[in-house]
């Protein structure tokens, strides 16, 4: 048995227990977690131009010693799965992790794709955030929702769009000149930044463009936008009371670790 955020759980037969034990270990996540925050404020300091050159090779050379770790862990915790190492892959962070982490030596010339890869290997520290596990299985839930109303979002931008090219287009051509600067000035909009300047050129030209943005600010900006919001927080609400649930019941002798990793 595993003891993992308060409760017991069991250890699959097919995989190494002792090897589980130890890269699933308190001690073993707080140094991953250590080297993913020293590899953050080396990267930092590698953006300094007027930063030492000694100390500009010290870091380049922690980054790739940061690298080595993380591919060890990496082959660790795939080799903990003994004869099924494929079910390591069928949780979402360690897929993320071996498309990180796996792809960096492959792109070592590639200076632009390797610089990314080292932004987006800085994520892995949400792995260790119960927080922040809870929002991705939230965000997981809340996606079918979310599409259908990405589509009507877009409807609505697009009608909004046509209507502006139309009523501003030869007026204000930089902002309304065609769909395509008309979506990004909508856009803009959605932020309310600049809802008074747009408004007060478009009732310049024609006072159609009182109800024009008004319209737009209630419809997209105040009402569907507050209905996404809605939905993410409700799948946010039912990932907290899933993870409640979880942590009240008794230990489970029947729940697997991989049924609690995510």
């Amino acid at each position: 048995m595993l003891r993992n955020q308060g409760e017991e759980m069991e250890i699959p037969g097919y995989r190494i227990k002792w090897l589980t034990k130890v890269v699933y270990s308190q001690a073993f996540e707080l140094f991953i977690a250590a080297i993913i925050m020293l590899n953050a404020i080396a990267l930092a300091l590698l953006t300094m131009k007027n930063i030492d050159s000694e100390v500009r090779s010290s870091l380049e050379t922690f980054d790739r010693i940061a690298l080595w770790i993380f591919i060890g862990e990496l082959i660790a915790r795939i080799i903990s799965y003994g004869s099924k190492p494929w079910m390591f892959f069928k949780t979402g962070w360690n897929v993320f992790d071996f498309v990180i982490i796996g792809l960096s030596p492959l792109f070592a010339s590639q200076t632009l794709i390797l610089r990314l890869l080292r932004i987006f290997r800085l994520i892995r520290i949400f792995r260790f955030l119960p927080e922040v596990r809870i929002l991705t299985r939230s965000i997981a839930r809340s996606l079918p929702p979310l599409m259908s109303m990405s589509v009507l979002i877009f409807l609505a931008l697009f009608m909004y769009g046509m209507a502006g090219v139309y009523l501003f287009g030869k007026d204000m051509p930089e902002q309304w000149g065609d769909i395509t600067s008309a979506l990004t000035s909508l856009f803009i909009l959605l932020t309310l930044e600049e809802f008074a300047s747009y408004l007060m050129d478009g009732l310049s030209y024609t006072p159609l463009a009182l109800p024009f943005y008004i319209s737009y600010v209630f419809i997209i900006v105040f009402t569907i936008l507050n209905v996404l919001i809605g939905v993410v927080l409700n799948a946010m609400d039912e990932a907290r009371e899933e993870n409640r649930a979880l942590k009240g019941e008794e230990p489970a002798k029947g729940r697997s670790l991989d049924d609690h990793q995510t």
